[in-house]
């Protein structure tokens, strides 16, 4: 792996030598000065012009370059993640970057979240940081739970709902110049866009950190991690469950992500219910099956259901299908969460839903305490809350 030159800062996490130091590099490094590296994992963190926050892992024994002179100056010591440590947080792009032990300290810190929404007065954990909302498409929960999340903590927002129509977008400037524009204004941006992958290019042109609220049909890492929370919550388990995946599967940006999640646990098994013209992609299925989760594809909502802890519903996307609304028609309303449907149900069981929802959950499901997708809602806003606080100070 080749470090670059430009490297300005190094953290030594573990084992460290110099717990508040970091090396910068140049020639003619002494040859008999030795530096015992060998026990250390060490986090190196440059800030390459394209981003300041990209972060290699070495993990191998290191010893000094022969040739190269190393000076130690002082900087701000950042923990790395590893075992039994906590970690640093860098931006929220797509589910494949957790694991279970990031998940869980997140979990940890979204329940101190809790106490303080539940408090009488307001946190000031975040007083003095300045929050972009960055919409290109039209948001109701996710927008509004992470700006009441930021002014809960005591912070403040910047917002524009429709950046699609009413930023300089519609004047047909790139993504990258509207990203450099707006880090100077702010101090996190958290932004939903309709092309998969513009949270990506976002957060490689930024300097500050950057949070997908869902781009397009690729991810939607934030509502994944509340789902995953609003489970173990409801459940009280995350090994061993069963999961049905229900609606429109092909467009759905909140099921990839919770898939890539629900594959870092144990004996997980999931069930792919949708009409075939919006079926789960491929992507996903070998995601789960090069993982070993084990996963099938079924037709028969009331027999899956039957089997299920979580029966996860969404709704067939009219936006995805552009002018074929032929196709859309013939994939809506084929699988509907009814009184019928919760007569199958096992009692432990819960009904999610990302929201909003159509004709897919009726109305008369909802005071069934088993319907959890207005709990769910509530849960992102705790989730929200400690990422601004994990992003913007750490622990």
């Amino acid at each position: 792996m080749a470090i670059p030159t430009s490297l300005t800062s190094a953290t030594l996490c573990g084992a460290s030598v110099f717990p508040k130091a970091a090396l910068a590099c140049s020639s003619d490094f002494p040859s008999n000065l030795s530096i015992p590296f060998e026990s250390s994992k060490i986090c190196l963190t440059s800030f390459p012009a394209s981003k300041k926050n990209a972060t290699w892992n070495l993990t191998r024994n290191v010893a000094p370059i022969q040739g190269i002179r190393c000076h130690a100056m002082q900087v701000e010591t950042r923990e790395c993640f590893t075992a039994g440590k906590k970690f640093q947080l860098s931006d929220v792009i797509e589910g494949q970057q957790f694991d279970r032990e990031m998940l869980s300290a997140i979990f940890d810190v979204a329940r101190e979240m809790e106490k303080i929404e539940k408090s009488s007065t307001q946190s000031e954990i975040l007083k003095g940081y300045l929050m972009a909302t960055l919409f290109y498409e039209p948001s109701t929960r996710t927008r509004l739970s992470f700006e009441s999340a930021m002014k809960r903590l005591g912070g403040e927002v910047l917002t524009t709902e429709n950046a699609r129509e009413f930023s300089s977008a519609a004047k047909g400037e790139t993504l990258e110049d509207t990203i450099r524009t707006v880090e100077g204004y702010t101090d996190i941006i958290v932004m939903r866009h309709f092309e998969s992958g513009a949270a990506r290019k976002a957060a490689a042109t930024a300097n500050i950190p950057v949070i997908n609220a869902g781009d397009g049909p690729g991810e939607h890492p934030t509502q994944a991690l509340l789902d995953v929370y609003t489970i173990q919550s409801e459940i009280g388990k995350l090994d061993g469950i069963c999961v049905a995946l229900v609606g429109d599967l092909a467009n759905g940006r909140t099921v990839r992500s919770l898939a890539y999640l629900l594959a870092k646990f144990k004996d997980v098994k999931i069930y792919f219910v949708s009409p075939e013209i919006v079926k789960m992609k491929d992507d996903i299925k070998e995601y789960l099956t090069s993982n070993g989760v084990e996963w099938e594809e079924s037709s028969n909502l009331m027999e899956v259901a039957s089997k299920c802890d979580v029966v996860y519903q969404t709704r067939i996307q009219r936006e995805r299908f552009g002018e074929r609304l032929d196709l859309y028609e013939a994939a809506r309303g084929k699988y509907i969460v009814d009184k019928d449907l919760l007569g199958v149900m096992q009692k432990k069981a819960i009904i999610m839903h990302p929201l909003p929802r159509l004709d897919e959950i009726t109305a008369d499901v909802d005071a069934d305490p088993r319907a959890a997708y207005f709990r769910q809602a509530k849960n992102g806003l705790f989730i929200r809350m400690a990422l601004l606080k994990l992003l913007l100070i750490g622990w």
